[in-house]
């Protein structure tokens, strides 16, 4: 009956032998379900299909059938103000299902994909590149253990026009004899043809298409369920086959780029700043940062800035600075500490999408997605293949960013060891900074080379010119918080221009 490719069952299925196969199909999703509940695993169907094919019927029986504690079904329609002025994908990123839970999706990343090219707004080159978006984003998804079952309702357009028909002529169901639905079937080839290329494009390892015959409503229903019972089914046996050691402490950072390191090395720390200086200077270039943000802020163009760097290298004071010049209703800061048992259960990049500002606003973030590739790669908090892949995972989203119009800014504020212990020593003996020093920040120091290796790295491998790195020198405060209110006002500048 369910076949990924070929002929499928469309006969009738008698009530009878319906109700058999409901009965133990019931059961066995309860099962799974209490399953993925003490399992780390998300689960993610989506259902799609022609108009009339009912998805919506098949939708509310399956989700009958399953226990309604672990599941929940997201439907998006047109967009609203507030996702258009965000990247595509926020909507999306902000309903997946956590560990633990089942998300289903009758209307999902497709729909409007398919809605729009069928309206003509979408020319092939595009489709292509929001498709090719669409395999990042599940891939990514498939890599950090969700299971991701895709359901094709199949129905042909003799089959669509008899449901039209019957509808029709039921006084019960003449409500579903839309316009909507005459129209889908004017249009069946065409959607046919699109509909094979979107999922010819997006059919991969991890996120396969299953197509179920729709012409009778009970195989139709059956095929929803037992295709969710299935994946479910061997994609526990994959994952037992391919049990992952548990977590450890790497015993030795070995540099991907060595050149990074090298790089990081090099820079020059000896600046200098006198403080009559750097407050003339500040002045200029505060009122230039803040001319320039509004200017973005016209233009709708928001800004993101991501802050990293050595501890007490000067990250809050070089923030504080920054803001100063902006409005306090335009930005926010996003500190980012350990993560929280809601964002473990998550992709590890979805407490960041959740940040991401509107269209003219300006976002601050105090370490960021970044600490994938630091402190959890030399902490062990993840597996070499999950951080190693994180850096594609991280230019992705950048990129997503960047394609909106968001202006995104990287600093890594870098001090040498000797002025990071003279730091650390003042902080201890001063009443008011000793809640700036911990347990922790004297671990991290004695890694210092670990984590020089891994800055190396993370400086190369995801850098890119739509989002580059800007090193800044900070042994001197001053010197350090004047060349980053530079380096952000002519990085807004030049995307204001290049617009």
């Amino acid at each position: 009956m369910v076949k990924a490719t070929g002929e499928q069952d469309t006969s009738k299925l008698s009530k009878k032998d319906y109700d058999a196969r409901v009965a133990q199909l019931r059961q066995d999703l309860v099962q799974m379900q209490v399953q993925l509940k003490e399992s780390p695993l998300k689960v993610l169907v989506i259902v799609a299909g022609v108009d009339g094919a009912g998805r919506g019927d098949a939708i509310n029986t399956l989700s009958s059938w399953l226990d309604p504690r672990g599941i929940e079904t997201f439907s998006f329609r047109d967009a609203s103000d507030e996702e258009l002025e965000r990247p595509l994908m926020w909507r999306f990123w902000r309903s997946l299902p956590s560990a633990g839970r089942l998300g289903i999706y009758p209307g999902s990343w497709y729909t409007e994909t398919l809605r729009e090219e069928l309206r003509g707004k979408k020319a092939l080159v595009e489709l292509d590149h929001e498709l090719r978006r669409i395999r990042h984003f599940e891939k990514l998804l498939s890599d950090n253990g969700t299971l991701i079952v895709k359901v094709w309702f199949d129905l042909t357009k003799s089959e669509q026009r008899q449901r039209y028909k019957d509808y029709a002529a039921n006084p019960d169901t003449t409500w579903r004899a839309t316009s909507v639905l005459q129209r889908a079937i004017r249009i069946h080839d065409r959607l046919a043809r699109t509909a094979a290329h979107i999922i010819g494009e997006t059919d991969r390892p991890g996120a396969r298409w299953v197509h179920v015959s729709a012409a009778d409503p009970r195989r139709r229903n059956l095929g929803l369920g037992e295709t969710l019972l299935t994946s479910f089914q061997a994609y526990l046996a994959e994952t037992r086959r391919q049990k992952h050691p548990p977590l450890s402490k790497p015993k030795r950072i070995i540099a991907l780029r060595p050149e990074g390191r090298e790089r990081l090395r090099q820079l020059p720390l000896e600046h200098k700043l006198s403080e009559k200086n750097y407050e003339q200077k500040r002045e200029k270039w505060l009122g230039r940062l803040h001319r320039a943000v509004t200017a973005a802020t016209a233009a709708k163009r928001s800004v993101v800035f991501v802050f990293e760097g050595w501890d007490a290298a000067g990250k809050g004071g070089a923030i504080r600075r920054l803001v100063s010049a902006i409005d306090a209703r335009d930005y926010r800061v996003v500190p980012i500490a350990k993560p929280t048992d809601e964002e473990k259960a998550h992709h590890y990049l979805w407490r960041f999408w959740r940040h991401i500002p509107r269209d003219g606003l300006v976002t601050i973030f105090d370490r960021s997605w970044y600490g994938r590739v630091l402190v959890e790669r030399i902490e062990g908090f993840c597996r070499p293949d999950e951080w190693k892949r994180a850096y594609r995972e991280m230019n992705d989203f950048e990129e997503q960013l960047v394609e909106h119009g968001t202006i995104v800014i990287k600093i890594w504020m870098h001090v040498s060891p000797e002025e990071q212990l003279k730091r650390f020593r003042a902080r201890e003996e001063t009443p008011y900074k000793q809640h700036k020093i911990n347990d922790e920040d004297w671990r991290n120091r004695a890694q210092w080379a670990a984590y020089e290796t891994a800055v190396g790295d993370m400086l190369l491998l995801p850098d890119n010119a739509f989002a580059p790195w800007h090193l800044v020198p900070a042994n001197n405060k001053r010197y350090a918080r004047l060349d980053i209110l530079r380096h952000a006002t002519k990085r807004i500048q030049a995307a204001l221009e290049s617009a």
